[in-house]
């Protein structure tokens, strides 16, 4: 077999932290955007001062988080893990900032789900440094205002539209992460195959790679799934011919569509004439979670050009048409 890729470490576990890139070195991909933070991190070191604040957008899966951990890294600071979700009260997020030292980086992953509150109060801790505390109710209530120690915040979001307007102007840095390259995906297949010793041919790792649809997250996903269809139903190698039968069992098709992807389209096409129907709609008749759908299906669909937003509704293209099998009647337009 031409162009296996083997390792001597065999016990890596291919979903541990370990297989995240440990320097913007190693980091594949996004490319303009690691520039970018390289150069403001270099700016803030030699001016000894902490990173200005960062936002983080772009789907689930292209590495916000482990983009967030190789920023801490370079500065060399310790880097504070919570999620929007997560922080319901003032004094959630006020315990948190009161903990950070010099120069540390808090990271709130779906920083569009804070709660006002919260947000309100991350509005003078980012701009000022300083943290206003209410206490007691009333005509009694009183504000104390705490300096905080200079830290940057790192916010991540997949839905870049709904963090507010006064939240977003005080980030100094707003980066998009957008879909990879069937090549970087590749190349991540290929390094994730040599450090956790699962053997892979060329062929086999760039079959995955074009249905991993744009994301690191999925490709290594597929390659776990692939690897054990390998492993039962073949000689433990990952060629093109076992990545494409383990693929199709797992319903992916050869343009990285799942099932989901094209329930969506096939209710959009066979039951509402192509569109445009609205999204609520679309959730209902798939059975889906509207989120799930805006943020994870639709931004692929977009991309690869099988679907349209307009103002009234989805519309399928003609690609999806082509896609599903169904004769293409004309174009949709949304006036």
């Amino acid at each position: 077999m031409n162009n296996i890729l083997k390792s001597k470490v065999t016990n890596d576990d291919i979903h541990s932290n370990s297989m995240r890139p440990e320097s913007f070195d190693e980091y594949i991909g996004q490319n303009k955007v690691v520039d970018k933070i390289r150069i403001f991190i270099e700016a803030a070191k030699k001016r000894q001062e902490p990173l200005d604040h960062v936002l983080l957008s772009g789907p689930p899966g292209l590495g916000k988080t482990t983009m967030a951990n190789l920023i801490a890294r370079d500065l060399g600071v310790d880097l504070k893990i919570t999620a929007g979700p997560a922080l319901e009260r003032s004094g959630d997020i006020a315990a948190i900032l009161t903990s950070l030292k010099h120069g540390d980086i808090l990271f709130i992953d779906e920083i569009h789900r804070l709660s006002r509150n919260v947000e309100e109060t991350l509005y003078s801790a980012m701009e000022d440094f300083k943290l206003d505390i209410i206490i007691g109710k009333g005509p009694s209530a009183r504000t104390i205002r705490i300096d905080l120690t200079p830290f940057t915040l790192i916010g991540a979001t997949t839905q870049p539209s709904r963090v507010s307007s006064p939240l977003r102007t005080r980030f100094g840095v707003l980066l998009r992460l957008d879909f990879y390259s069937i090549d970087s995906l590749k190349t991540i297949v290929t390094n994730l195959s040599k450090r956790t010793g699962i053997e892979i041919d060329e062929s086999g790792a760039m079959e995955i790679a074009k249905r991993g649809r744009g994301t690191p997250r999925i490709v290594t996903r597929i390659l776990r799934r692939v690897r054990d269809f390998a492993e039962i139903r073949g000689d433990g190698i990952i060629t093109h011919d076992i990545a494409c039968k383990a693929l199709e069992l797992l319903d992916i098709d050869e343009m990285g569509l799942d099932e989901l992807d094209r329930r969506i389209l096939e209710i959009i096409i066979k039951n509402y004439s192509g569109g445009p129907v609205g999204l609520d709609t679309v959730a209902v008749a798939v059975g889906e979670e509207r989120d799930n759908i805006y943020e994870v299906c639709e931004p692929f669909l977009i991309k690869k050009g099988f679907l349209i937003r307009t103002p009234k509704g989805r519309i399928a293209t003609k690609m999806a048409y082509d896609h599903i099998g169904v004769e293409f009647k004309g174009e949709k337009t949304d006036e």
